[in-house]
């Protein structure tokens, strides 16, 4: 079973009548991050890391798929503004609301810490590993801490390869809930 959504989150996806398969999406990226965060503060204590913005940031990433519901099946990238934009519209703080918008832009600057711990999260939670994401939490971590890169990567590999075998899993769980097309 998936990490349950903060009631503040579950309450936002309600009054915007986001389909259970979304709600299932998020519940399961959520709990990936959640997964992320307790890593990150076992293995490297010194990092510092806004949990609440990463747990918020991990359960609305997608919200903008109500809006842009084929995107729920498809490809596309109209949902990140228009979450964005959705969020702020339900009074959310931009600061919180900036998850959707970037969860997917990794490489733009002046991304947070936060910001890639989500992306990290949309993408290991079905196994997916992209190079350029883990390199840049690579290095902040082994920034931060003041270790060599290789290091960091070694147990960043692990943690991610551990989460990465729960797959099989959440994508059967997130494939229970119907497309309502």
């Amino acid at each position: 079973m998936p990490e349950r959504l903060p009631e503040r989150v579950a309450g936002l996806l309600e009054r915007v009548g986001a389909q259970p398969r979304l709600v299932a999406h998020l519940e399961l990226v959520h709990g990936v991050a959640v997964e992320l965060l307790a890593a990150v503060g076992r293995r490297w204590p010194g990092v510092e890391v806004d949990e609440a913005a990463v747990r918020f940031g991990a359960a609305t990433h997608d919200v903008g798929k109500v809006r842009h519901p084929e995107e729920l099946t498809g490809p596309g990238h109209a949902h990140e503004p228009a979450g964005y934009a959705l969020l702020v519209e339900l009074g959310v703080d931009p600061a919180d609301a900036r998850f959707a918008r970037t969860h997917a832009s990794w490489g733009l600057p002046g991304i947070s810490l936060e910001e890639l711990l989500v992306s990290l999260a949309d993408k290991v939670w079905k196994n997916r590993r992209e190079e350029e994401l883990e390199d840049l939490v690579t290095g902040r971590i082994a920034e931060v801490c003041g270790l060599e890169r290789w290091e960091v990567f070694l147990e960043l590999d692990e943690v991610l390869t551990a989460i990465g075998e729960g797959a099989e899993g959440r994508l059967a769980y997130q494939s229970s809930f119907p497309v309502v097309g």
